[in-house]
């Protein structure tokens, strides 16, 4: 059943905190699951649940792994240690900046290049900044131009890429990583028409000085393109989910934050249950174990679990509407519509 599906979760964000940190046990990937033949992408791979999630798959014969990053020296100290320890595996480091949207292209080019394409998981993202800042490139907010505008061009333009897979019997998988965080969100302009300019203006949800807003708010929307694209895409050809891997140390998201974040962010680390190792495993049993079923659905606990409340009501499933218009027209000039309309068939 999916997310959309179920009604939605009427516990507190502290008692869904609670489950996931301290009751859910993790589940360590089956023995018997193999990568070998596969090419996956992880983006922001080079560092925390990323690098530990490359890892875990290459010690499932993964053949092919390609991590996307924006400092391509970074990611080479750690595709060295990977590949001392998987010698018999093809790792390779491709450039990604995630605040550039030729970057983002760039990299999809390559991708073409690629004899076939099985796994992307989209993984990088940054935790929020203390100060109202611009992309320069792009003209929108940091935070919501990598994790949402950028992740959702980057995903829609792998599309045909990972549908390739689907003609050796096995649906291509596209897994977004996300964050229960958006529960939290308090989604102040749900109801303006236009939404997306409405990220890039301080006033309004950007009074709030917790950087976590930002970040929740961005996660939120994520969630809604994804849901959106799965519903024009056939779980036969590529499996589109988003999963929330669970607070963990070590994962470098809060490693530009400042002052009083840090603070906070130590303090939440402290009780954090979750090891990098155990963060992965989700990662891998949304992106393999699942079984399509989990098409168009936010995983979290390793099952499927409810949107946030506020995509259930009207104004929350207008304004999903709205997003996926605005947001293609956004990407208008990669051609993602015509992607989309070149994919989708009847689900």
């Amino acid at each position: 059943m999916a997310s959309i599906t179920l009604p939605p979760d009427p516990r507190t964000q502290l008692k869904r905190f609670i489950e996931m940190q301290f009751r859910v046990k993790p589940k360590r990937p089956p023995q018997s699951l193999s990568f070998a033949g596969r090419t996956v992408v992880i983006t922001g791979g080079y560092i925390g649940i990323g690098l530990a999630c490359a890892s875990e798959m290459l010690d499932h014969d993964l053949d092919h792994l390609i991590i996307a990053v924006r400092s391509v020296k970074k990611g080479e100290l750690a595709a060295t240690s990977l590949r001392q320890t998987h010698r018999n595996a093809k790792i390779e480091v491709w450039q990604l900046d995630m605040l550039d949207y030729s970057s983002v292209q760039a990299f999809a080019r390559r991708c073409a290049t690629l004899a076939h394409l099985d796994i992307a998981i989209l993984n990088a993202g940054v935790s929020g900044t203390p100060k109202f800042n611009i992309n320069p490139s792009t003209g929108h907010e940091g935070t919501i131009q990598v994790n949402f505008l950028s992740t959702a061009l980057l995903g829609t333009l792998l599309l045909p890429f990972l549908a390739r897979s689907s003609k050796n019997g096995e649906p291509g998988r596209l897994t977004a990583v996300v964050s229960a965080t958006a529960f939290t969100s308090p989604f102040a302009s749900k109801d303006a028409n236009p939404l997306l300019p409405t990220f890039d203006k301080l006033e309004g949800l950007w009074n709030i000085p917790a950087m976590s807003e930002r970040y929740a708010v961005s996660k939120l929307l994520l969630m809604m393109f994804m849901l959106s694209l799965s519903e024009k895409v056939s779980p036969r050809d590529v499996v589109i989910n988003m999963v929330e891997p669970g607070f963990t140390a070590g994962t470098g998201l809060q490693r530009h934050a400042k002052g009083v974040a840090v603070k906070t962010a130590l303090k939440l680390l402290n009780l954090a249950t979750h090891t990098l190792e155990h963060a992965a495993w989700t990662y891998v049993d949304a992106a393999s174990v699942q079984s399509a079923e989990s098409h168009g659905s936010f995983l979290m606990n390793y099952r499927i679990f409810p949107f946030p409340n506020v995509m259930y009501t009207p104004s929350g499933r207008q304004a999903t509407e709205r997003l996926w218009v605005e947001t293609i027209q956004e990407l208008e000039f990669a051609g993602v519509r015509q992607i989309v309309e070149s994919i989708a068939e009847p689900i």
